[in-house]
């Protein structure tokens, strides 16, 4: 089965966005690629777009990169600039243009004239060479893609191509930079471990910098068949069990915390400590610092369970959910339980389903206690629901991990 290997790398937005296209660009030429396919896409925006609308003069990236560059004529395109808006940009790209590429030395002086120059709201560069593919692409289980988008990745459509993405875009807080590569590997289901990539394309990968994340996508070889209705029903039992379980759980919780109103104020101490302190003796690992953080473990029959618990940004308060994944046959699967924090977390419940909103942290002491009750609860989770989910999908290959970093 073909498994996708989608990872993001460090890419500080001090560097600039030309010498990232150039090392990786001169990566592909030095281990025998030759010439990497480039697709670009640079586009105006919003703000230029409305700007022209209504008859205000704007700068326009596009018009100075074909006063300078008139050859880039050919890739003059016109889209639509938000999906909020019905306005249009201006873009240059050969997206959907197969045979069309445009000069390296060309687009590596746009890019050294961004964002000075050549002020694009977005740019995208995407490198590929065929050694980066392994044979036609199957589509990606979109169920993998949506545990991933809830995961803080983002997959564009041009990172869904094997090869190399660079984006470069303006953000509320100015330029935001990412590098991305996808690989395919061929993943064999009784294997310990997944192929490493070929030298060539490690030798292009290790160009990107420093991995960040990486993430397993299954690509379904024909459309993707759901999992049979009996392995429906039956995970849909075990989660309606643990729903029930709830009165008991929230009663045996070791805190009965009060209600606070410290929702709004700094947070007192550091969170992590006492999740280490918790969750360590119960196997998992503990990713992330201040405002949210991701526990793993791997069951015996290779499953992940996640706790991702949220003690916010903007405000001190707390909510957390357990999350299984694996792999049934070619098909990835996650099933998701919220976690009490507290017995007054509860906000209702809606068709039997407990809804548990966010619970006020307040200060060290609450937050140890808080630590305590999440420990609590997902120990009882460990006892019956991950067991009961496990004996119904079975065990995943030893390889297959859907998400790392």
């Amino acid at each position: 089965m073909q498994i996708a290997i989608f990872t993001t790398y460090a890419a500080s937005r001090k560097e600039p966005l030309a010498e990232v296209l150039t090392r990786i660009h001169a990566a592909f030429l030095a281990h025998d690629f030759g010439e990497p396919m480039i697709r670009f896409t640079m586009t105006d925006g919003t703000q230029g777009a409305m700007a022209e609308q209504l008859g205000v003069k704007q700068i326009s990236s596009v018009d100075r990169v074909l006063k300078r560059f008139p050859e880039m004529g050919r890739f003059l395109r016109t889209r639509p600039a938000d999906l909020a808006t019905t306005a249009t940009a201006k873009a240059l790209t050969n997206d959907g243009m197969p045979d069309e590429a445009a000069d390296f030395a060309t687009l590596a002086a746009i890019a050294a004239g961004v964002p000075r120059s050549f002020p694009f709201p977005r740019i995208t560069f995407h490198l590929s060479a065929p050694g980066f593919g392994g044979g036609p692409i199957a589509a990606p289980d979109p169920q993998a893609l949506r545990a991933l988008a809830r995961a803080g990745i983002d997959i564009g459509s041009a990172a869904l191509a094997p090869g190399i993405a660079i984006k470069d875009n303006w953000w509320v807080n100015g330029r935001e930079r990412a590098v991305s590569a996808l690989w395919i590997a061929d993943g064999d289901p009784t294997a310990k471990k997944l192929p490493p990539p070929p030298p060539a394309v490690a030798a292009v990968l290790a160009a990107c910098g420093k991995a960040r994340k990486t993430a397993q996508i299954p690509m379904a070889a024909a459309p993707p068949t759901p999992p049979s209705a009996p392995v429906n029903e039956a995970m849909r039992a075990v989660i309606h069990a643990w729903h029930a379980s709830m009165p008991a759980l929230l009663d045996s919780l070791p805190h009965d915390l009060p209600p606070s109103d410290d929702t709004l104020v700094s947070p007192g101490g550091v969170r992590k400590p006492d999740l280490v302190r918790v969750f360590a003796p119960l196997g998992y690992d503990c990713r992330g610092e201040h405002g949210s953080f991701t526990l793993r473990r791997r069951t015996p029959g290779n499953l992940t369970v996640e706790l991702v618990i949220d003690v916010g940004t903007w405000s001190n308060q707390v909510l957390a959910f357990l999350r299984v994944q694996g792999l049934m046959g070619t098909e990835a699967f996650k099933v998701s339980i919220g976690l009490p924090a507290a017995k007054r977390a509860l906000t209702g419940d809606i068709r039997g389903v407990p809804s548990f909103g966010q619970f006020p942290i307040g200060g060290p002491e609450r937050w140890s206690q808080i630590a305590d009750n999440l420990a609590a609860a997902v120990s009882a989770a460990e006892r019956n629901f991950v067991p009961a989910i496990e004996a119904i999908s079975g065990p995943s290959p030893d390889w297959y991990q859907p998400q790392t970093g």
